[in-house]
């Protein structure tokens, strides 16, 4: 499976803004967003301060950053993210709302909004490594779209590791959106339905421009 395995506070400063990919970390002056002097806070890499001083950025150059920028905040790779763009063209309603709403549908999205995980980088591994339950059966996949009345748990197996252990109680302090429901006691969540667009709490995007740069091909 392809990912991104470089710095993802690279990410951050590459779109500007703060993508909050990871955790804590992010809310804290260690953020290179907020440690970082502003007549220095521009891309990174050797030609960071030349793209900063350059011109006005074209038509499509706007699209590709917001299209960019939504896909780092998830996480994903362009394959699949074509694949879930696809799959909102097919729905009705609003192309871009549908992919807002697919995104949030993923399970390690679910299990990072539950509070299981401090981002969703760390939900993906957690996932990954088989310390799930969906309905009592055991799910490894990240990408896995979740429906209303879904019941994702930790694996009675995997609460006696020292991680949950803890998370029983640093999970109290996470706000949980008014889709889902929790019970700690049970280190479980359910899906009451699908979020609509302004529960979906990320740093802005305009899905319009994305749903440009996809037409345009």
């Amino acid at each position: 499976m392809g990912r991104y395995i470089g710095p993802v506070c690279r990410l951050c400063r590459r779109e500007g803004v703060k993508l909050y990919l990871k955790g804590e970390r992010c809310f804290g002056p260690k953020c290179p967003i907020v440690k970082r002097h502003p007549n220095k806070n521009y891309p990174p890499g050797q030609h960071g301060p030349v793209q900063r001083a350059a011109r006005r950025p074209s038509e499509f150059a706007l699209q590709l950053r917001e299209k960019q920028k939504l896909k780092r905040i998830y996480g994903i790779l362009e394959r699949q993210f074509r694949r879930h763009f696809d799959e909102a063209e097919r729905r009705p309603g609003l192309t871009g709302d549908n992919l807002l709403q697919i995104l949030e549908s993923r399970l390690d999205n679910v299990v990072y909004r539950l509070g299981f995980a401090d981002s969703r980088r760390q939900a993906r591994q957690l996932v990954r490594h088989g310390h799930f339950l969906v309905n009592g059966r055991k799910t490894d996949i990240p990408s896995y779209q979740v429906r209303p009345g879904d019941i994702i748990a930790v694996r009675p197996e995997s609460r006696r590791r020292e991680y949950f252990k803890v998370l029983e109680e640093t999970a109290k302090n996470k706000a949980v959106p008014a889709w889902l429901s929790r019970d700690l006691e049970t280190m479980s969540g359910r899906v009451l339905r699908l979020p609509t667009r302004d529960e979906i709490d990320i740093p802005p995007v305009n899905t319009q421009l994305v749903v440009e740069y996809y037409s345009r091909r």
